[in-house]
């Protein structure tokens, strides 16, 4: 009796043992679950909550909502139309949105901005992810100006750049690391960039920021978008910090 009353007791620990090398402990999967990065919506289609004009309190009156998209009327010009999303700051993220432009329309996506009464615009200080009408654009364009490109910086490639004309959606996306900036165009990637690299500070350096100095100066900033006179409609805006 005693042997099988020692034989049990040994089986329920080994059955023990077994169990507790086998499943992890809840608490840790609900602390690795919760590490894993979600995508925020920055637009939804119905609020303009988070959105404000560049070095402004409120959102100008040249951006409204129309059908679900964030549509600038174009009447921005250079100076003074831009709007941010200013609730949060993104320093390494992912980006991805769907714009379409008017004909022979300008804009852009800016990122890393920062504000202050020494900057008049985002271009001032944060990069940008161009968007143009290249098909309908009234004057020469250079590659730096198209759409996809890493503004006066990084032109899009060519080979794998497809764009598609006023009127029609587009997707954009942005994803910013510590070690490589990738552009995608229509789910294509048409730049790539190792941001802070010898090529890069070479163009940095190459005449067009002369009067910018703070160019890509701050690492961590806001997400914005221009009216540069032109109408534009953005939507199904989202965010993924990394």
């Amino acid at each position: 009796m005693k042997f099988i009353q020692l034989y049990l007791v040994a089986a329920c620990a080994l059955s023990l043992t077994l169990n507790a090398c086998t499943t992890p402990p809840q608490q840790s999967q609900q602390t690795e679950a919760s590490d894993v990065p979600e995508w925020i919506t920055l637009f939804d289609g119905t609020s303009l909550e988070g959105w404000r004009g560049f070095n402004q309190d409120t959102l100008p009156a040249n951006w409204i909502i129309e059908d679900g998209t964030l549509k600038a009327l174009g009447t921005g010009g250079d100076i003074g139309g831009d709007i941010v999303y200013g609730a949060q700051e993104f320093e390494h993220f992912d980006l991805k949105l769907e714009w379409k432009i008017s004909e022979g329309g300008n804009s852009g996506i800016f990122y890393h901005i920062h504000e202050g009464e020494n900057y008049r615009a985002p271009y001032e200080n944060a990069p940008e992810y161009q968007v143009l009408d290249d098909i309908g654009f009234p004057q020469p364009l250079e590659d730096w100006q198209k759409v996809g490109a890493d503004y006066a910086m990084y032109p899009a490639d060519t080979t794998t750049k497809q764009v598609k004309p006023a009127g029609e959606w587009n997707t954009a996306r942005i994803r910013y690391t510590v070690d490589k900036v990738t552009y995608w165009l229509n789910d294509a990637i048409v730049v790539e960039f190792e941001p802070g690299s010898e090529d890069w500070t070479q163009r940095r350096n190459s005449g067009k920021w002369d009067q910018y100095p703070d160019y890509a100066k701050y690492p961590k900033g806001l997400i914005g978008f221009q009216d540069h006179g032109d109408e534009v409609w953005y939507r199904n805006i989202q965010i993924m910090p990394l």
